[in-house]
């Protein structure tokens, strides 16, 4: 009862309550994306922020001089949160405003992103291979699809093709989805160079993929998860696309702080901790196994496992990463 009076005396401020909702609706948001949204000074936003965290209203997660602010995801602070928040008007005046200048930003970093594969699409494998030995990682990946043993396979955000390139000899049929039109190109050229004739690739948004619900074994994220201002709603659509059973394999970085990757290659996330991945997985329906990490210099490489039901077991992992792991025991672990 006094964490639910804290919550409602904390949001009953006009202030605080618009960035409930901004929130709701944006997914993670920064100090200076929820400033320049209210038009009101970086010390005030972030004591109202406090006030929310505090309450257990709002999630913050710290990265290198970044911090991100999301709604509470579990316990019935959440739930009570997601009932104001479904009780507010979009028409209301100052929320109206508030979602159009939200709209705004998010724009705004599509456009950048886009901009930064377009001019970057010829040299990608170049700049992925700059901080880890792509090829370790290649190899945890087949050994994974091979003993998983999925028909249709999905890689969300494939760029060039690359994980096609090396999985799709493992499955039945390949789909690579990408969002720029520059890297779609070069993926045909070299799923072409390869004869690859049970892989092709496909125009598409990770947020909303052009894809009917169960329709692949297994989907595959390769270091797209920085890119994205909603990684949590990126796996919720990736499970979408799950059959019964069927396996998601997510790589991307172990926590850093290698600011430049924001600057000078788009780096919305600096990394991803396990638990936090593991939350996302759960709340997607999926349950996940043992991180796999692979440390690099200076950055680690970190395999993800989850599956839609039992696909994995209990806790066991696919390609052998851990064994007869009981569910309490992985969620102590990834505690």
């Amino acid at each position: 009862m006094e964490h639910l009076l804290a919550a409602l005396r904390a949001i009953a401020e006009p202030t605080r309550l618009r960035l409930v909702a901004l929130c709701a609706r944006g997914g993670e948001l920064t100090v200076s994306e929820l400033t320049q949204i209210l038009g009101q000074s970086q010390p005030r936003v972030s004591r109202h922020l406090k006030l929310l965290c505090d309450a257990g209203v709002l999630d913050r997660s710290r990265e290198g001089s970044w911090a991100f602010y999301r709604l509470s995801g579990s316990g019935p602070v959440a739930g009570l949160v997601r009932q104001l928040i479904a009780a507010c008007d979009d028409a209301d005046p100052a929320l109206a405003l508030d979602l159009k200048r939200l709209a705004a930003i998010k724009r705004q970093r599509a456009e950048l992103a886009a901009d930064y594969f377009r001019a970057n699409a010829a040299q990608w494998h170049r700049i992925r291979s700059l901080y880890i030995d792509e090829r370790e990682v290649e190899t945890a990946l087949v050994d994974i699809i091979t003993k998983g043993g999925p028909n249709d396979l999905l890689d969300i955000g494939t760029g060039t093709g690359r994980m096609l390139e090396i999985l799709a000899g493992q499955v039945g049929q390949a789909l690579g989805i990408d969002q720029s039109r520059e890297m779609l190109a070069l993926a045909r050229v070299n799923l072409e160079r390869a004869g690859l004739a049970n892989a092709r690739v496909q125009l598409g948004d990770m947020y909303q993929l052009p894809l009917p619900d169960g329709s692949f074994d297994a989907v595959v994220i390769h270091q797209v998860l920085h890119y994205a201002d909603r990684p949590g709603a990126v796996i919720v659509e990736a499970a979408r696309v799950l059959r019964p059973r069927g396996m998601l394999v997510l790589v991307d970085f172990a926590p850093h702080s290698l600011e430049f990757l924001r600057e000078e290659h788009a780096h919305r996330r600096l990394g991803f901790a396990d638990r936090e991945i593991a939350e996302w997985c759960r709340a997607a329906g999926l349950d996940p196994a043992l991180p796999h990490p692979l440390p690099g210099d200076p950055l680690t490489v970190v395999i993800w496992t989850a599956a839609r039901g039992s696909a994995l077991g209990i806790g066991q992992s696919l390609g052998g990463l851990t064994e007869n792991v009981s569910l309490p025991l992985l969620e102590r672990q990834l505690r």
